[in-house]
Protein backbone atom coordinates (compact mmCIF):
# COMPACT_ATOMS: atom_id res chain seq x y z
CA UNK A 1 0.00 0.00 0.00
CA UNK A 2 2.86 2.35 1.07
CA UNK A 3 4.60 1.88 -2.72
CA UNK A 4 1.76 2.42 -4.68
CA UNK A 5 0.87 5.35 -2.92
CA UNK A 6 4.12 6.69 -3.24
CA UNK A 7 4.39 5.80 -6.92
CA UNK A 8 1.21 7.62 -7.39
CA UNK A 9 2.70 10.73 -6.40
CA UNK A 10 5.64 10.71 -7.54
CA UNK A 11 3.57 9.97 -11.36
CA UNK A 12 1.74 13.18 -10.51
CA UNK A 13 4.35 15.14 -9.16
CA UNK A 14 7.81 14.38 -9.51
CA UNK A 15 9.61 14.18 -13.23
CA UNK A 16 11.47 11.31 -14.50
CA UNK A 17 14.79 10.43 -12.86
CA UNK A 18 16.90 11.60 -15.71
CA UNK A 19 14.90 14.67 -16.11
CA UNK A 20 15.82 15.71 -12.24
CA UNK A 21 19.32 15.00 -12.74
CA UNK A 22 19.78 17.24 -15.97
CA UNK A 23 17.45 19.86 -14.20
CA UNK A 24 20.09 19.80 -10.54
CA UNK A 25 23.05 20.65 -13.45
CA UNK A 26 21.51 23.20 -14.91
CA UNK A 27 21.11 24.80 -11.53
CA UNK A 28 24.60 24.51 -10.31
CA UNK A 29 25.68 25.56 -13.71
CA UNK A 30 23.49 28.65 -13.31
CA UNK A 31 25.24 29.44 -9.33
CA UNK A 32 23.13 31.35 -7.06
CA UNK A 33 21.10 33.44 -9.23
CA UNK A 34 17.62 32.06 -9.14
CA UNK A 35 17.86 31.07 -5.11
CA UNK A 36 14.93 32.72 -3.22
CA UNK A 37 15.65 35.90 -1.13
CA UNK A 38 15.34 35.49 2.84
CA UNK A 39 11.99 37.76 2.28
CA UNK A 40 10.57 35.44 -0.16
CA UNK A 41 11.02 32.13 2.62
CA UNK A 42 8.07 31.80 5.27
CA UNK A 43 9.09 31.48 8.97
CA UNK A 44 10.73 28.51 9.63
CA UNK A 45 11.78 27.43 6.28
CA UNK A 46 15.24 26.93 4.59
CA UNK A 47 16.43 27.71 1.34
CA UNK A 48 16.45 24.97 -1.29
CA UNK A 49 19.11 22.66 -1.96
CA UNK A 50 22.59 24.45 -2.63
CA UNK A 51 21.64 28.30 -1.56
CA UNK A 52 22.72 29.68 1.12
CA UNK A 53 21.14 29.82 4.65
CA UNK A 54 21.00 32.94 6.25
CA UNK A 55 20.84 31.71 9.68
CA UNK A 56 23.74 29.68 9.66
CA UNK A 57 26.42 30.78 6.57
CA UNK A 58 28.24 27.07 7.16
CA UNK A 59 27.25 24.99 3.96
CA UNK A 60 24.49 23.58 3.93
CA UNK A 61 24.11 21.16 1.00
CA UNK A 62 23.43 18.18 1.26
CA UNK A 63 26.28 15.02 0.33
CA UNK A 64 26.02 11.59 0.42
CA UNK A 65 27.28 9.46 2.54
CA UNK A 66 28.60 6.09 2.69
CA UNK A 67 28.14 4.62 6.54
CA UNK A 68 25.59 5.76 8.98
CA UNK A 69 29.01 5.76 11.09
CA UNK A 70 29.96 8.95 9.20
CA UNK A 71 27.44 10.95 10.57
CA UNK A 72 28.48 12.66 13.95
CA UNK A 73 25.19 13.31 15.51
CA UNK A 74 24.23 9.62 15.22
CA UNK A 75 25.12 6.94 17.98
CA UNK A 76 24.74 3.28 17.57
CA UNK A 77 21.91 3.52 20.88
CA UNK A 78 19.97 5.95 19.11
CA UNK A 79 16.49 4.77 17.96
CA UNK A 80 17.12 5.72 14.54
CA UNK A 81 20.59 4.45 14.27
CA UNK A 82 19.32 0.94 12.28
CA UNK A 83 17.01 2.50 10.14
CA UNK A 84 20.01 5.10 8.86
CA UNK A 85 22.30 2.15 8.58
CA UNK A 86 20.29 0.41 6.29
CA UNK A 87 19.13 2.97 4.02
CA UNK A 88 22.69 4.31 3.76
CA UNK A 89 25.21 0.96 3.44
CA UNK A 90 22.14 -1.37 1.96
CA UNK A 91 20.72 0.91 -0.47
CA UNK A 92 23.12 3.87 -0.60
CA UNK A 93 20.38 6.35 -0.60
CA UNK A 94 20.54 8.84 1.95
CA UNK A 95 22.30 12.10 2.38
CA UNK A 96 24.27 14.26 4.87
CA UNK A 97 25.81 17.41 5.15
CA UNK A 98 29.20 18.19 4.44
CA UNK A 99 30.13 19.17 7.90
CA UNK A 100 29.27 15.15 9.29
CA UNK A 101 25.89 15.61 11.04
CA UNK A 102 22.28 14.16 10.13
CA UNK A 103 20.15 16.93 11.88
CA UNK A 104 17.45 14.51 12.60
CA UNK A 105 15.38 16.94 14.03
CA UNK A 106 15.65 19.35 11.43
CA UNK A 107 12.58 19.96 9.27
CA UNK A 108 12.72 18.80 5.47
CA UNK A 109 11.93 20.96 3.09
CA UNK A 110 10.04 20.19 -0.65
CA UNK A 111 13.55 20.27 -2.36
CA UNK A 112 15.44 17.75 -0.11
CA UNK A 113 12.42 15.46 -0.22
CA UNK A 114 12.15 15.56 -3.81
CA UNK A 115 16.17 15.28 -3.94
CA UNK A 116 16.13 11.81 -1.74
CA UNK A 117 12.97 10.72 -3.82
CA UNK A 118 14.73 10.92 -6.93
CA UNK A 119 17.58 9.16 -5.54
CA UNK A 120 15.17 6.50 -4.30
CA UNK A 121 13.92 5.91 -7.41
CA UNK A 122 17.11 5.64 -9.14
CA UNK A 123 18.47 3.18 -7.18
CA UNK A 124 15.48 1.34 -7.83
CA UNK A 125 16.33 1.44 -11.35
CA UNK A 126 19.38 0.50 -10.97
CA UNK A 127 18.45 -2.97 -8.91
CA UNK A 128 15.86 -4.04 -11.67
CA UNK A 129 18.42 -3.31 -14.31
CA UNK A 130 21.17 -5.54 -12.65
CA UNK A 131 19.03 -8.13 -11.75
CA UNK A 132 19.26 -7.11 -8.09
CA UNK A 133 16.22 -8.23 -7.25
CA UNK A 134 17.07 -10.79 -4.57
CA UNK A 135 19.06 -8.41 -2.68
CA UNK A 136 15.66 -6.32 -1.51
CA UNK A 137 13.05 -9.21 -1.94
CA UNK A 138 13.59 -9.84 1.89
CA UNK A 139 12.80 -5.92 2.59
CA UNK A 140 9.57 -6.59 -0.14
CA UNK A 141 8.30 -9.45 2.14
CA UNK A 142 8.78 -6.88 4.69
CA UNK A 143 7.07 -4.47 3.83
CA UNK A 144 4.24 -6.64 2.86
CA UNK A 145 3.92 -8.18 6.15
CA UNK A 146 3.75 -4.80 7.78
CA UNK A 147 1.03 -3.56 5.30
CA UNK A 148 -1.02 -6.48 6.80
CA UNK A 149 -0.60 -5.92 10.13
CA UNK A 150 -1.56 -1.82 9.75
CA UNK A 151 -4.10 -2.11 7.23
CA UNK A 152 -6.68 -3.05 9.80
CA UNK A 153 -5.53 -0.10 11.91
CA UNK A 154 -5.59 2.00 8.96
CA UNK A 155 -9.16 0.77 8.12
CA UNK A 156 -10.32 1.16 11.47
CA UNK A 157 -8.94 4.94 11.51
CA UNK A 158 -10.47 5.60 8.01
CA UNK A 159 -13.43 4.38 9.26
CA UNK A 160 -13.47 6.40 13.18
CA UNK A 161 -12.70 9.54 10.67
CA UNK A 162 -15.87 9.30 8.79
CA UNK A 163 -17.66 9.33 11.97
CA UNK A 164 -16.14 12.27 12.76
CA UNK A 165 -17.23 13.84 9.57
CA UNK A 166 -20.79 12.81 9.99
CA UNK A 167 -20.65 14.25 13.53
CA UNK A 168 -19.20 17.49 13.14
CA UNK A 169 -21.77 17.75 9.96
CA UNK A 170 -24.54 17.08 12.06
CA UNK A 171 -23.67 19.76 14.69
CA UNK A 172 -22.96 21.96 12.53
CA UNK A 173 -26.33 21.62 10.79
CA UNK A 174 -28.06 21.63 14.32
CA UNK A 175 -25.55 24.29 15.66
CA UNK A 176 -27.90 27.49 17.21
CA UNK A 177 -26.17 30.23 15.41
CA UNK A 178 -22.73 30.77 13.32
CA UNK A 179 -22.64 33.94 14.89
CA UNK A 180 -23.64 33.85 18.71
CA UNK A 181 -23.28 31.61 21.87
CA UNK A 182 -26.30 30.91 23.97
CA UNK A 183 -25.60 30.19 27.66
CA UNK A 184 -28.34 29.60 30.72
CA UNK A 185 -27.89 29.79 33.94
CA UNK A 186 -30.55 29.29 36.85
CA UNK A 187 -30.74 30.06 40.68
CA UNK A 188 -32.48 28.50 42.96
CA UNK A 189 -32.65 29.86 46.47
CA UNK A 190 -33.88 27.69 49.23
CA UNK A 191 -33.95 29.98 52.40
CA UNK A 192 -35.79 30.57 56.09
CA UNK A 193 -35.12 33.26 58.39
CA UNK A 194 -37.03 35.38 61.51
CA UNK A 195 -40.13 35.97 61.35
CA UNK A 196 -40.65 34.34 57.71
CA UNK A 197 -41.90 30.68 56.67
CA UNK A 198 -39.34 29.08 54.01
CA UNK A 199 -39.53 30.30 51.10
CA UNK A 200 -38.18 29.76 47.23
CA UNK A 201 -36.73 32.17 45.27
CA UNK A 202 -35.82 31.79 41.44
CA UNK A 203 -34.44 33.16 39.02
CA UNK A 204 -33.44 32.33 35.75
CA UNK A 205 -31.29 34.16 33.03
CA UNK A 206 -30.74 33.25 29.23
CA UNK A 207 -27.59 34.97 27.48
CA UNK A 208 -26.96 35.71 23.95
CA UNK A 209 -23.66 36.58 22.84
CA UNK A 210 -23.27 37.93 19.48
CA UNK A 211 -19.85 38.87 17.04
CA UNK A 212 -19.74 40.09 13.93
CA UNK A 213 -16.00 40.20 13.43
CA UNK A 214 -14.74 38.75 16.44
CA UNK A 215 -13.37 41.96 18.30
CA UNK A 216 -17.03 42.84 19.08
CA UNK A 217 -19.99 42.16 21.53
CA UNK A 218 -24.00 42.12 21.12
CA UNK A 219 -25.49 40.89 24.13
CA UNK A 220 -28.67 40.11 25.26
CA UNK A 221 -29.83 38.73 28.19
CA UNK A 222 -33.28 37.34 28.96
CA UNK A 223 -34.33 37.44 32.56
CA UNK A 224 -37.63 35.65 34.87
CA UNK A 225 -38.12 34.87 38.32
CA UNK A 226 -40.96 34.02 40.65
CA UNK A 227 -41.10 37.05 42.54
CA UNK A 228 -39.56 35.53 45.23
CA UNK A 229 -39.06 37.21 48.85
CA UNK A 230 -37.28 36.70 51.80
CA UNK A 231 -37.07 36.95 55.45
CA UNK A 232 -34.79 40.56 55.35
CA UNK A 233 -37.77 42.11 51.72
CA UNK A 234 -40.16 40.95 53.92
CA UNK A 235 -38.64 43.03 57.29
CA UNK A 236 -37.67 46.02 54.91
CA UNK A 237 -41.31 45.93 53.48
CA UNK A 238 -42.90 46.39 57.09
CA UNK A 239 -42.67 49.83 56.36
CA UNK A 240 -41.20 52.08 53.42
CA UNK A 241 -38.31 50.15 51.79
CA UNK A 242 -35.93 52.74 52.28
CA UNK A 243 -32.87 50.31 52.04
CA UNK A 244 -33.66 47.14 50.77
CA UNK A 245 -32.72 45.49 47.91
CA UNK A 246 -35.15 47.29 45.89
CA UNK A 247 -34.83 50.32 48.55
CA UNK A 248 -35.50 53.89 47.40
CA UNK A 249 -32.65 55.24 48.99
CA UNK A 250 -30.07 52.77 48.15
CA UNK A 251 -29.83 49.08 48.16
CA UNK A 252 -28.74 47.74 51.23
CA UNK A 253 -30.61 44.27 51.13
CA UNK A 254 -30.58 40.49 50.99
CA UNK A 255 -30.84 38.25 48.44
CA UNK A 256 -30.20 40.07 44.91
CA UNK A 257 -32.67 37.67 43.13
CA UNK A 258 -35.53 38.93 45.19
CA UNK A 259 -38.58 40.59 43.24
CA UNK A 260 -37.26 39.49 39.54
CA UNK A 261 -40.72 39.22 37.85
CA UNK A 262 -42.53 36.07 36.23
CA UNK A 263 -42.92 37.93 32.93
CA UNK A 264 -39.89 37.49 30.82
CA UNK A 265 -37.93 40.67 30.12
CA UNK A 266 -35.09 41.93 28.60
CA UNK A 267 -32.12 43.13 31.69
CA UNK A 268 -29.60 43.35 29.26
CA UNK A 269 -29.02 44.93 25.62
CA UNK A 270 -26.32 46.65 24.34
CA UNK A 271 -23.13 46.31 21.68
CA UNK A 272 -19.86 46.88 22.55
CA UNK A 273 -16.55 47.09 19.94
CA UNK A 274 -13.56 48.92 20.07
CA UNK A 275 -13.23 52.23 17.35
CA UNK A 276 -9.59 52.52 17.88
CA UNK A 277 -7.04 50.80 19.96
CA UNK A 278 -7.39 50.30 23.61
CA UNK A 279 -10.52 52.02 23.96
CA UNK A 280 -13.94 50.25 24.09
CA UNK A 281 -17.11 51.75 23.53
CA UNK A 282 -20.91 50.23 24.40
CA UNK A 283 -24.13 51.26 23.57
CA UNK A 284 -27.57 50.03 23.96
CA UNK A 285 -31.20 50.56 25.20
CA UNK A 286 -30.41 48.45 28.32
CA UNK A 287 -27.01 48.54 30.53
CA UNK A 288 -26.62 47.96 33.73
CA UNK A 289 -23.77 50.00 35.60
CA UNK A 290 -22.74 47.27 37.81
CA UNK A 291 -21.74 45.53 34.74
CA UNK A 292 -19.12 48.51 33.92
CA UNK A 293 -17.79 50.25 37.51
CA UNK A 294 -17.42 49.13 40.46
CA UNK A 295 -15.95 45.91 39.97
CA UNK A 296 -14.35 43.39 42.71
CA UNK A 297 -13.16 40.17 41.54
CA UNK A 298 -14.85 39.16 45.10
CA UNK A 299 -17.67 40.29 45.70
CA UNK A 300 -19.12 41.31 42.37
CA UNK A 301 -21.16 38.15 40.89
CA UNK A 302 -24.43 37.22 42.67
CA UNK A 303 -24.18 33.49 41.50
CA UNK A 304 -20.36 33.39 42.27
CA UNK A 305 -19.87 34.73 45.63
CA UNK A 306 -21.99 37.07 48.12
CA UNK A 307 -25.87 36.36 47.29
CA UNK A 308 -26.70 39.60 49.42
CA UNK A 309 -27.10 42.89 46.53
CA UNK A 310 -25.53 45.23 49.15
CA UNK A 311 -22.08 43.53 49.16
CA UNK A 312 -22.11 43.39 45.15
CA UNK A 313 -21.48 47.29 45.00
CA UNK A 314 -21.23 50.33 46.70
CA UNK A 315 -24.84 51.63 46.85
CA UNK A 316 -24.06 55.21 46.43
CA UNK A 317 -21.64 54.53 43.60
CA UNK A 318 -24.23 52.24 41.27
CA UNK A 319 -27.50 53.67 42.43
CA UNK A 320 -29.99 50.49 42.56
CA UNK A 321 -33.03 52.42 40.94
CA UNK A 322 -31.22 52.24 37.93
CA UNK A 323 -28.84 49.36 38.09
CA UNK A 324 -31.85 46.89 38.68
CA UNK A 325 -34.04 47.93 36.09
CA UNK A 326 -30.96 49.13 32.94
CA UNK A 327 -31.18 52.23 31.30
CA UNK A 328 -30.24 52.91 27.74
CA UNK A 329 -26.68 54.93 27.43
CA UNK A 330 -23.36 54.36 27.00
CA UNK A 331 -19.92 53.55 28.91
CA UNK A 332 -16.52 53.35 27.59
CA UNK A 333 -13.07 51.83 29.00
CA UNK A 334 -10.02 53.02 28.09
CA UNK A 335 -6.69 51.41 28.83
CA UNK A 336 -3.95 54.17 27.28
CA UNK A 337 -1.04 52.14 25.82
CA UNK A 338 -2.16 48.64 28.01
CA UNK A 339 -1.06 50.26 31.29
CA UNK A 340 -1.73 50.04 34.66
CA UNK A 341 -4.55 52.58 34.55
CA UNK A 342 -8.10 52.18 33.24
CA UNK A 343 -10.23 55.10 32.76
CA UNK A 344 -14.07 54.03 32.74
CA UNK A 345 -17.29 56.47 32.07
CA UNK A 346 -20.97 55.26 31.69
CA UNK A 347 -23.93 57.02 31.16
CA UNK A 348 -28.01 55.42 31.78
CA UNK A 349 -31.52 56.48 32.12
CA UNK A 350 -33.65 54.09 33.79
CA UNK A 351 -36.98 55.77 31.47
CA UNK A 352 -34.99 56.31 28.39
CA UNK A 353 -38.10 55.59 26.93
CA UNK A 354 -40.51 57.28 28.53
CA UNK A 355 -40.69 60.78 27.92
CA UNK A 356 -43.87 61.46 30.58
CA UNK A 357 -41.86 59.20 33.80
CA UNK A 358 -40.18 60.74 37.04
CA UNK A 359 -40.41 64.13 38.27
CA UNK A 360 -38.52 65.55 35.01
CA UNK A 361 -40.58 63.71 32.81
CA UNK A 362 -38.21 61.01 32.09
CA UNK A 363 -36.24 60.56 28.84
CA UNK A 364 -32.92 60.10 28.05
CA UNK A 365 -31.50 62.91 29.91
CA UNK A 366 -34.13 63.18 33.01
CA UNK A 367 -34.60 61.49 36.11
CA UNK A 368 -34.27 58.73 36.91
CA UNK A 369 -30.11 58.68 35.53
CA UNK A 370 -26.55 58.15 36.98
CA UNK A 371 -23.40 58.98 35.22
CA UNK A 372 -20.24 57.89 36.48
CA UNK A 373 -16.55 58.22 36.16
CA UNK A 374 -14.28 55.12 37.74
CA UNK A 375 -10.17 55.37 37.74
CA UNK A 376 -8.35 51.82 38.02
CA UNK A 377 -5.47 51.31 38.75
CA UNK A 378 -3.89 47.64 39.03
CA UNK A 379 -0.47 48.36 40.96
CA UNK A 380 0.29 44.80 40.08
CA UNK A 381 -1.87 41.56 39.16
CA UNK A 382 -2.83 41.37 43.17
CA UNK A 383 -3.42 44.93 44.14
CA UNK A 384 -6.01 46.88 42.25
CA UNK A 385 -7.33 50.10 43.25
CA UNK A 386 -10.49 52.21 41.48
CA UNK A 387 -11.34 55.98 42.65
CA UNK A 388 -14.90 57.08 41.73
CA UNK A 389 -17.51 59.53 41.14
CA UNK A 390 -21.67 59.28 40.34
CA UNK A 391 -23.81 62.33 39.59
CA UNK A 392 -27.55 61.12 39.42
CA UNK A 393 -31.18 62.36 40.04
CA UNK A 394 -33.72 59.71 41.64
CA UNK A 395 -36.98 60.23 42.10
CA UNK A 396 -36.27 64.20 42.20
CA UNK A 397 -33.02 64.28 44.65
CA UNK A 398 -29.81 65.34 43.12
CA UNK A 399 -26.88 62.92 44.41
CA UNK A 400 -23.31 63.42 44.49
CA UNK A 401 -21.00 60.17 45.46
CA UNK A 402 -17.41 59.58 45.78
CA UNK A 403 -15.22 55.88 46.53
CA UNK A 404 -13.31 53.44 46.65
CA UNK A 405 -12.61 50.42 45.94
CA UNK A 406 -10.36 48.34 46.67
CA UNK A 407 -8.90 44.44 46.31
CA UNK A 408 -5.92 42.54 47.37
CA UNK A 409 -5.30 39.31 46.63
CA UNK A 410 -2.49 37.57 49.64
CA UNK A 411 -1.80 34.72 47.88
CA UNK A 412 -3.72 31.97 45.79
CA UNK A 413 -5.48 30.97 49.11
CA UNK A 414 -6.85 34.09 50.54
CA UNK A 415 -7.67 37.70 49.38
CA UNK A 416 -9.46 40.90 51.12
CA UNK A 417 -11.54 43.25 49.74
CA UNK A 418 -12.82 46.98 50.75
CA UNK A 419 -15.70 49.38 49.49
CA UNK A 420 -16.32 53.16 50.79
CA UNK A 421 -18.45 55.94 49.65
CA UNK A 422 -19.52 59.28 50.48
CA UNK A 423 -21.96 61.05 49.38
CA UNK A 424 -25.08 63.96 49.25
CA UNK A 425 -28.88 63.91 48.96
CA UNK A 426 -30.53 67.09 48.16
CA UNK A 427 -33.89 68.01 46.90
CA UNK A 428 -37.84 66.94 47.27
CA UNK A 429 -38.13 63.08 47.22
CA UNK A 430 -41.33 62.09 45.72
CA UNK A 431 -41.46 58.85 46.97
CA UNK A 432 -40.83 59.99 50.45
CA UNK A 433 -42.95 63.06 49.87
CA UNK A 434 -40.27 65.17 52.15
CA UNK A 435 -36.81 67.10 51.35
CA UNK A 436 -33.87 65.57 51.82
CA UNK A 437 -30.70 66.82 53.22
CA UNK A 438 -28.58 64.04 53.68
CA UNK A 439 -24.69 63.32 53.89
CA UNK A 440 -24.57 59.53 53.78
CA UNK A 441 -21.45 57.16 54.18
CA UNK A 442 -21.31 53.20 53.36
CA UNK A 443 -19.04 50.86 53.56
CA UNK A 444 -18.02 47.06 53.62
CA UNK A 445 -14.62 45.19 54.14
CA UNK A 446 -14.48 41.20 53.57
CA UNK A 447 -12.63 38.35 52.64
CA UNK A 448 -11.94 35.37 50.57
CA UNK A 449 -10.81 32.32 51.29
CA UNK A 450 -10.18 29.47 48.92
CA UNK A 451 -9.83 25.62 48.73
CA UNK A 452 -11.29 24.76 52.57
CA UNK A 453 -11.26 20.66 52.20
CA UNK A 454 -13.30 20.80 49.23
CA UNK A 455 -10.81 21.88 46.22
CA UNK A 456 -11.92 25.08 44.14
CA UNK A 457 -14.11 25.68 47.00
CA UNK A 458 -14.47 29.60 48.57
CA UNK A 459 -15.65 30.80 51.30
CA UNK A 460 -16.26 34.29 52.26
CA UNK A 461 -16.95 36.54 54.84
CA UNK A 462 -18.26 40.14 54.99
CA UNK A 463 -19.90 43.13 56.93
CA UNK A 464 -20.79 46.60 56.34
CA UNK A 465 -23.20 49.20 56.45
CA UNK A 466 -25.12 50.80 53.76
CA UNK A 467 -26.27 54.04 54.60
CA UNK A 468 -24.69 55.94 57.20
CA UNK A 469 -26.40 58.86 58.75
CA UNK A 470 -27.49 60.68 61.74
CA UNK A 471 -30.36 62.26 59.78
CA UNK A 472 -32.39 59.54 58.55
CA UNK A 473 -33.94 57.18 61.40
CA UNK A 474 -32.78 56.44 65.17
CA UNK A 475 -30.02 54.29 64.14
CA UNK A 476 -27.58 52.42 61.63
CA UNK A 477 -28.25 49.67 59.65
CA UNK A 478 -25.25 46.56 59.76
CA UNK A 479 -25.59 43.85 57.41
CA UNK A 480 -23.31 40.44 57.78
CA UNK A 481 -22.48 37.36 55.10
CA UNK A 482 -20.81 34.14 55.57
CA UNK A 483 -21.25 31.16 52.84
CA UNK A 484 -18.96 28.64 51.46
CA UNK A 485 -19.59 27.63 47.53
CA UNK A 486 -18.65 24.44 46.21
CA UNK A 487 -18.98 22.62 42.79
CA UNK A 488 -20.62 19.40 42.14
CA UNK A 489 -19.49 20.06 38.51
CA UNK A 490 -18.58 22.45 35.88
CA UNK A 491 -22.12 23.12 35.63
CA UNK A 492 -23.52 22.65 39.04
CA UNK A 493 -22.55 24.52 42.15
CA UNK A 494 -24.32 24.64 45.88
CA UNK A 495 -23.69 27.57 48.52
CA UNK A 496 -25.21 27.49 52.12
CA UNK A 497 -24.94 30.66 53.85
CA UNK A 498 -26.00 32.83 56.21
CA UNK A 499 -27.61 36.65 56.13
CA UNK A 500 -27.97 39.18 59.00
CA UNK A 501 -29.30 42.22 59.19
CA UNK A 502 -29.55 44.54 62.32
CA UNK A 503 -31.79 47.59 62.63
CA UNK A 504 -33.66 47.49 59.36
CA UNK A 505 -33.77 51.07 57.59
CA UNK A 506 -32.23 52.33 59.86
CA UNK A 507 -34.82 52.15 62.50
CA UNK A 508 -34.24 50.18 65.82
CA UNK A 509 -35.77 46.76 65.24
CA UNK A 510 -35.20 43.06 66.17
CA UNK A 511 -32.27 41.65 64.30
CA UNK A 512 -32.66 39.25 61.02
CA UNK A 513 -31.68 35.86 61.10
CA UNK A 514 -31.58 34.20 57.09
CA UNK A 515 -30.36 31.02 56.29
CA UNK A 516 -30.28 29.93 52.64
CA UNK A 517 -28.76 27.34 50.15
CA UNK A 518 -27.98 28.55 46.73
CA UNK A 519 -27.93 26.07 44.08
CA UNK A 520 -26.74 27.25 40.68
CA UNK A 521 -27.64 25.08 37.28
CA UNK A 522 -25.58 26.54 34.39
CA UNK A 523 -25.34 25.50 30.45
Amino acid sequence: MVLSQTSFLLAEAVPNPSTIALEENSQSSQGLENCPSELQLLPGDRPPIGCPDWEDQTDNSMAQVRSAAELDDIRPGDWAYQALKVLIERYDVLTGYPDAKFRGNQPLTRNEFAAVLNQVFTRLEEVFATGEIAKIREDFSTLRRLQESYGGISRNLNARLNTLDQRLGNRETRQFSTTTKLSGQTIQIFTDGSKAPMTSVTRIRLDLRTSFTGNDLLLTQLEAGNNGGDAISRAQSRRLNLLGTDGVLADGGGLDYVGVSRAVRVSKLHYTFQPVADLQLTLGPRLNPRDFIDYNRFANSSDKNFSSSFFMNNPLIVQSQVDRSGGAGAAIAWNPGKSALTIKALYAAADAENPQAGDSKGGLLGDRYQGSLELEYAFNKDLISRLQFTRSKINGVDIHAGGINVEWTWNKQLAVFGRYGIGSYRGFNSILGQDLDLTPQSWAIGTIVRNIVIPDSSAGLAIGQPFVTGDLGNTTQTNFEGFYSFLINENIGITPGLLIVTNPNNQRASTIWEFYVRIMFSF
